[in-house]
């Protein structure tokens, strides 16, 4: 069952895994293509790059700290496939108005004062979106999986959802400079993606039906409590917290730091990207062969340990970059890949997203299997408002750094010291999972 190639053949997996490859797909598109646009045609200086890039950020994480309780109620208490439909079918809305968005900002239409606000408008709708189906995309799999098939599923989702980014990053670092095809394109998968989502069976409430509390700040209180008080999954999710601290923080690097360290266009920072996610698909996948399905944390320490010695390979290769190229002139991907020290870049990038992918993928796994059926959508959405805040965290930190003079390459060491706490936190995981003693 480890081997999951199957799962793909059947529809108790497949539409719903197509469904969240289209629906991280067209959002990156959408995010990435705006980012990109602003960052390389509106602004003209690394500063106001960077708080644009954490501005954006902040924007679509802000939904998931507020609303992932009232989405976790709602996933457990309700049909998660008629939910599901009923997000998609939203998207398609959302999408309408960020291709006017686009357009606006595209032919100079008040760009600042209106189209902007729009496109951020939108970023903040695929935001609540996201952390309303996040819950859904995990907590859905122990009910049409195999308890041996929950890791291989995860796994996968987790890898789909990557390679969807990796393709909406590629195609938007190409749209970024034909804004108009972008507008068309994120209105056109949105539509693909509610006809896939009305294929994926039927999900009901496991459980008894109770009253949900639309009250954001009561019911994430009660989440988190709650998950705070199964010692596992609470290692997990604050584990899980800390890895995407620190993918917050490089995600908002990558573009300025394209721009202004490695002097390259917006097609090579879409390349950066595009490593990045091959890599945490690559490792995904490679976890869960190496766990033969079982849920563990037993190689999550020494991965997480691996990420943060490449974090610092990236920045001493971005260091030795800077110095040797002084043409600070845009080149595009055949200029940067004709340096020899662009593999340096490319491959110290996709060994951290491996060793991240590897990381990460089995904590998820703990969330769904670690409660019983009828509470795994909450259980997600208190890792989600966690994930969330530690992700504004790391916004923060980054516009902070940036707000002091500390150069864009040295903000990279700042992962790299995140990643020895999240090896502690996985090592902690670990012993609680086998029984160890804290003494031992």
């Amino acid at each position: 069952m480890y081997d999951s190639r199957h799962l793909l053949k059947v529809r108790r997996f497949l539409p719903l895994f197509v469904t969240q490859l289209l629906n991280a797909f067209n959002d990156n598109l959408y995010k990435t293509t705006m980012v990109l646009f602003v960052v390389y045609t509106v602004y003209r200086s690394a500063e106001t790059e960077l708080i644009f890039s954490s501005l954006a950020s902040g924007v679509f994480i802000f939904p998931f700290f507020m609303l992932s309780a009232i989405a976790g109620q709602l996933a457990d208490l309700r049909d998660k496939a008629m939910l599901i439909r009923r997000i998609k079918a939203a998207e398609v809305f959302l999408m309408i108005v960020g291709a006017a968005g686009l357009f606006m900002a595209w032919n100079g239409v008040a760009v600042d004062e209106v189209a902007i606000p729009l496109l951020m408008l939108t970023l903040f709708g695929t935001g609540v979106q996201s952390a309303f189906f996040g819950p859904i995309k995990y907590a859905i799999l122990p009910q049409h999986l195999e308890k041996d098939e929950v890791l291989a599923g995860t796994g996968l989702v987790e890898a789909g959802t990557y390679i969807a980014i990796m393709g909406g990053v590629i195609l938007a670092g190409f749209m970024s400079e034909q804004v108009e095809l972008a507008a068309f394109a994120i209105i056109g998968f949105a539509l693909l993606g509610y006809i896939v989502a009305r294929q994926v069976p039927p999900a009901p409430p496991q459980g008894e039906i109770e009253a949900i509390d639309f009250n954001p700040f009561t019911s994430s209180w009660r989440l988190i409590k709650e998950a705070r008080e199964r010692r596992e999954v609470f290692l997990a999710i604050i584990a899980i917290s800390f890895f995407w601290t620190i993918g917050s923080v490089l995600f908002i690097q990558f573009p300025p730091l394209a721009k202004n360290v490695l002097y390259a266009d917006p097609k090579v920072a879409s390349l950066f990207l595009v490593f990045f996610s091959i890599g945490v698909a690559i490792g995904s996948v490679a976890v869960n062969m190496l766990l033969k399905g079982k849920v563990s944390a037993r190689y999550s320490p020494i991965s997480v340990t691996l990420m943060g010695i490449m974090v610092i390979v990236f920045y001493f290769v971005c260091r030795a970059w800077n110095v040797m190229v002084q043409d600070e002139t845009l080149m595009d991907i055949t200029t940067f890949l004709t340096y020899p020290l662009a593999w340096a870049v490319l491959s110290s990038l996709l060994l951290v997203a491996i060793f991240g992918g590897m990381f990460v993928v089995p904590l998820y796994a703990f969330l769904t299997t670690k409660v019983p059926k009828s509470q795994t959508s909450r259980a997600v959405a208190a890792n989600n408002i966690v994930n969330s805040g530690a992700m504004v965290i790391g916004a923060l930190l980054a516009l902070a750094l940036g707000a002091i003079g500390v150069p864009l390459a040295e903000q990279l060491l700042l992962s790299a010291a995140m990643c020895v706490v999240s090896a502690w936190l996985g090592r902690m995981l670990y012993r609680a999972e086998t029984g160890e003693s804290e003494l031992d």
